[in-house]
């Protein structure tokens, strides 16, 4: 067997492995429909619990947007000021005398041996006085007045976990597209694989969980360790095939605006990557093997172009790009981010770049700030 056949059959295998992933985690997400209304509509008392620190301009422009949602059961929303130094307890205090659902948690000493965002949210979930705990973070804004009657309706018998979409904000300029792209990215997976009955995490932008969930799993007991993973962590702990499920209605999404330089959303990244070392092993290998086929896919390819025959190497590349036009197409448009697939070609470059960026923050020590 000659090297360039070697090369090429190599080349046929990760593309193999590439098109399971999308023929049979990414299609769920491609195809979806929502479930038809119910004859009886759920309401549940609802807690909707967000954490901020030194967030007084976001919760100036951002809170009022859940405090005036249109959900007549009962609800409040929480909101723990976690040691800010800035004007945030001036805000909350007048936005509290406009509305009644608002409960402020001022905490004003840090926790010892717990960094990150987990204490402050642990302290709001054990002040919610609701089974359904809805979160959010203060950058974000519910894409509808419908928002949480859309979150909570997913708790029908069994359900436990609910997995909703956080996007980002459209705006001019590479930086946006890249950052929305790799969310897009993000949550082709984590919603795909929940759909296929393997869910491994939430975004703490727009997810839900019921409080006893919360309090039967001991909290963040077990990931105190790690200053990141209040949202990633915890459900790779508790979500199962079947206590989660996902919420995909447009008005049920969130709104952030994205990282403005490309330093801020490095490190942000750098973060989140930050975490996946303490996944279940199952689930770090499945995104390990499709992770890994990704970035063997365009040397394999080139070396098969160089070493064996270029019209062979060109039949793996465009089953592969006929397949992702489609899967990409579809769960753009579900998850209203169409205005990305003219460049997907592009975008699915750079993502093999995005990985060799991001791979070595595997290995790194997570960032003791949450914010």
């Amino acid at each position: 067997m000659t090297v360039g056949l070697l090369l090429f059959g190599v080349f046929v295998l990760v593309t193999g492995i590439q098109l399971f992933y999308y023929l049979y985690f990414f299609r769920r997400l491609a195809f979806y429909k929502n479930p038809p209304p119910r004859s009886q509509s759920l309401q549940h008392p609802v807690s909707v619990v967000i954490c901020a620190r030194d967030e007084a301009a976001n919760l100036a422009q951002n809170l009022p947007t859940v405090l005036e949602q249109q959900y007549p059961t009962t609800h409040e929303v929480i909101v723990v000021n976690d040691n800010s130094f800035d004007e945030s307890r001036y805000l909350l205090g007048d936005l509290q005398k406009q509305h009644r659902k608002l409960n402020i948690i001022d905490l004003t000493q840090e926790a010892k041996l717990i960094d990150g965002k987990k204490f402050p949210l642990s302290v709001g979930i054990k002040e919610a006085r609701h089974e359904v705990l809805l979160l959010t973070d203060a950058d974000c804004a519910p894409a509808s007045e419908n928002w949480m009657y859309k979150m909570q309706d997913a708790f029908g018998p069994g359900v436990e976990v609910a997995l909703g979409y956080g996007a980002y904000i459209k705006q001019p300029g590479l930086l946006n597209k890249l950052i929305r792209f790799e969310t897009f990215h993000t949550a082709l997976q984590y919603l795909s694989y929940a759909l296929a009955g393997k869910p491994y995490m939430g975004v703490g932008r727009n997810l839900a969980y019921r409080r006893g969930t919360f309090f039967r799993n001991k909290g963040f007991a077990s990931i105190n360790h790690v200053p990141s993973g209040d949202d990633d962590l915890f459900i790779n702990k508790v979500a199962t095939r079947d206590n989660t499920t996902v919420v995909l209605d447009p008005e049920a999404f969130t709104l952030s605006l994205p990282k403005q330089t490309w330093t801020d959303w490095v490190r942000q990244k750098t973060r989140h990557y930050t975490t996946g070392k303490y996944y279940k092993k199952s689930h770090q290998a499945w995104l390990g093997l499709y992770t890994l086929s990704f970035m063997l896919f365009y040397p394999l390819f080139a070396a098969s172009l160089i070493f064996y025959d270029w019209r062979w190497a060109l039949i793996p590349l465009l089953v592969r790009i006929g397949v992702q036009a489609i899967v990409w197409d579809k769960a753009m448009k579900r998850l209203k981010e169409a205005d990305l697939y003219p460049w997907f070609v592009l975008l699915d470059l750079w993502m093999f770049i995005y990985y060799i960026i991001f791979a070595p923050t595997l290995w790194k020590r997570p960032r003791k700030s949450w914010k």
